[in-house]
């Protein structure tokens, strides 16, 4: 019955042509799905010992290549290690002192989660292991320097128009983690995971022949 089930949503979707639309929902149930595993844990899973000290380093990394960015382009902020603001002991801190503009690079903002999210959602959808080993450090590097050209925004951003802080941080960059993950998942899609199957009928038929 249950082969039944599955091979009916099959020919419907093939029949009128949804294959685009199941590889987006596989994609979204998967992120959606961590997405809401993180936020609901994430007071447990950042009491794990290595998982505090792997945010809280990403963090520092983060924040350095942030602030040679910033030093390159010439941009005139001072940079603490640690500093107290409001009676709150901060890390990782850019400072504008022209509007007393702060940008802290703390443990939520190490990218961590984002790292994980992309190591689930390769391991979990389909596709080719020997290019997996490879195109999952790749997505890493890359959506590691996608939080740090968001650092750099959110400092222009300080400077800038901080009156739109809250709106660049919570519906500019950060859904734009998503953009670029989504992105990625595009370009393995089509050109691995769809490819593999191409190959995979290929060969089917020809062993009928």
């Amino acid at each position: 019955m249950k082969r039944n089930f599955w091979s009916s949503i099959n020919n419907f979707i093939k029949k009128y042509h949804l294959d685009a639309f199941k590889d987006v929902a596989i994609f979204m149930i998967i992120l959606l799905f961590f997405h809401f595993l993180w936020r609901t844990f994430v007071s447990d899973i950042m009491s794990v010992q290595f998982i505090s000290n792997s945010a809280a380093l990403s963090a520092r990394q983060v924040f350095l290549a942030s602030q040679w960015v910033l030093e390159v382009l010439n941009v005139k902020v001072t940079t603490f290690d640690e500093l107290t603001v409001g009676g709150r002991l901060h890390h990782n801190v850019i400072y504008y002192p022209e509007n007393n503009g702060f940008v802290y690079v703390n443990r939520s903002c190490s990218g961590l989660k984002q790292f994980y999210q992309w190591v689930i959602l390769m391991i979990l959808y389909p596709g080719p292991w020997k290019h997996k080993l490879w195109y999952i450090p790749v997505g890493l590097v890359i959506v590691h320097c996608v939080n740090i050209f968001r650092i750099v925004s959110m400092t222009f951003v300080t400077i800038n128009i901080p009156q739109h802080w809250d709106f660049m941080h919570d519906y500019v960059l950060r859904p734009f983690f998503y953009v670029v993950m989504f992105g990625l998942w595009v370009w393995w899609n089509e050109k691995f995971y769809h490819k593999n199957q191409e190959s995979r009928i290929k060969n089917k038929s020809r062993s009928f022949a």
